[in-house]
């Protein structure tokens, strides 16, 4: 039976909903990190280190689709909520548009500032030229990622979330197909390349599929169409989901910082084991995160609704699916450290014992980061885009910037490894304040 976003959700209703969401999530990164495998045990370490140093800038440029896929899927399905149909449509159709046009210019002024953006990173001699090459082929088809950005919230909200599993199942088994085929058959000078004509088809499938498909008659909630410009819901948007834009931007911010920290504690060596780790982590907090996405249209929808019971009913079992999920995850990364720093990096043994002991004690914020990530995205729901935002920018660009900077002065790169575990704790008790100050204004 169809699950619809007015239903009342028991927890087995719940999971079902959520789960294509924390799927598409996981598979999306669960490709990364195939592309990650392929060039760092096909391309070798500097190119490895290359896609690491020059990943920041490329999801800061992508990040406008994941502020007005979240930010606008709050006010989509709101509206829905308040029985407008063909408003919320002409809402999702000029969030769409918008999102595609501005990923573009960001796209080309990108393609013409790569170099001195990678030398600002600390991209050197060759590190730099294989940062150029494989940016530069991302970027042609970044206007079509923010897309896929976009559509993987809008799936959601078009009660849809299979088919956005679907779209992003269908992206990322072209990726890995391709990297398989490019990767290793391409002679060593041309391997990175192939690593990122890879990612780019996959990116390019992941926009257009659910353009084609909003485009046409479906039989969806949702469908792509005439709109006008409207310049307030566009600001509301970007409002509601700043969190998103400022968690993500901040994120690479603070990633090029701990590239640049590790390059001065332990050189390519230390910037190639952070890489394993976040290709590792995706894969965890993706969870955190396509729990978020699949269960914020829900809450949008039952505030728009007042249905006020239903909403707290929803907190409530969300926190504590959210700390089971991370007593599972910390366990399961500590077990499963070794093999997977061997799937990366088992050529060599010096960086697999860094990555390992590395991984260890980043794994131990896991169970903190869910609460921080799903507290930002439930304010984005409620439309309350400020608070949102607070919680993302504290846990991001304040605390963790901060550790970032001052553990290595005291415990040398292990200060690095824990500064995450210092930053998501600081997040999580912020969170908890913001959710018991707002109790009383959205009757949670």
């Amino acid at each position: 039976m169809k699950i619809q976003l007015s239903d009342r959700f028991t927890y087995g209703k719940l999971i079902r909903f959520t789960l294509p969401s924390i799927a598409m999530m996981i598979f999306t990164s669960i490709y990364s990190v195939v592309d990650g495998f392929f060039v760092s045990n096909f391309a070798g370490e500097v190119a490895f280190s290359a896609v690491n140093l020059i990943m920041p800038f490329l999801m800061i440029v992508a990040t406008v689709g994941f502020m007005f896929g979240t930010g606008g899927t709050a006010i989509v399905a709101n509206t829905f909520g308040k029985g407008d149909r063909q408003k919320a449509n002409r809402y999702f159709s000029l969030f769409v548009y918008t999102a595609f046009t501005l990923g573009a210019f960001f796209a080309i002024l990108g393609f013409i500032f790569i170099r001195p953006i990678a030398s600002l990173l600390g991209a050197k001699g060759d590190l730099l030229e294989h940062c150029i090459v494989y940016g530069r082929i991302i970027l042609i088809t970044l206007p079509f990622f923010v897309l896929q950005l976009v559509f993987q919230s809008f799936f959601v909200a078009a009660e849809r979330p299979r088919l956005g599993l679907f779209v992003t199942a269908a992206a990322g088994i072209t990726n890995m197909v391709l990297d398989a085929v490019l990767v290793t058959l391409l002679p060593l000078e041309y391997k990175l390349a192939g690593a990122a004509i890879a990612t780019a088809f996959s990116q390019f499938i992941g926009g257009v599929i659910p353009l084609i498909y909003f485009f046409k008659k479906n039989s969806s909630i949702l469908r792509l169409g005439k709109t006008r410009f409207d310049g307030k819901a566009i600001l509301k948007a970007c409002t509601n989901g700043s969190s998103e834009f400022m968690s993500n931007v901040s994120m690479s911010i603070v990633g090029m910082l701990y590239n640049l920290q590790l390059l001065k504690f332990a050189g390519e060596t230390g910037v190639a084991a952070y890489g394993v780790m976040m290709y590792v982590s995706m894969i965890f907090s993706a969870t955190f995160i396509g729990y978020s996405i699949g269960i914020a249209p829900i809450f949008a929808y039952h505030d728009g609704a007042k249905n006020y019971d239903e909403l707290k009913g929803l907190l409530k079992k969300s926190l504590r699916l959210l700390g089971i999920s991370g007593i599972v995850m910390v366990t399961a990364a500590q077990l499963f450290a070794v093999p997977l720093a061997h799937l990366f990096v088992g050529y060599n043994k010096e960086l697999m014992t860094l990555t390992v002991s590395g991984f260890r004690i980043f794994a131990i914020a896991f169970p903190f980061m869910g609460f921080a990530i799903f507290g930002s995205g439930f304010f984005t729901s409620l439309n309350d885009g400020l608070t949102s935002a607070m919680i993302s920018f504290l846990r991001t660009l304040v605390f963790q910037l901060s550790a970032v900077l001052l553990l290595p002065k005291i415990w040398g790169i292990n200060g690095i490894w824990v500064s995450i575990i210092v930053a998501e704790v600081m997040a999580v008790t912020f969170t908890s304040v913001f959710l018991i100050i707002k109790r009383k204004k959205y009757h949670y």
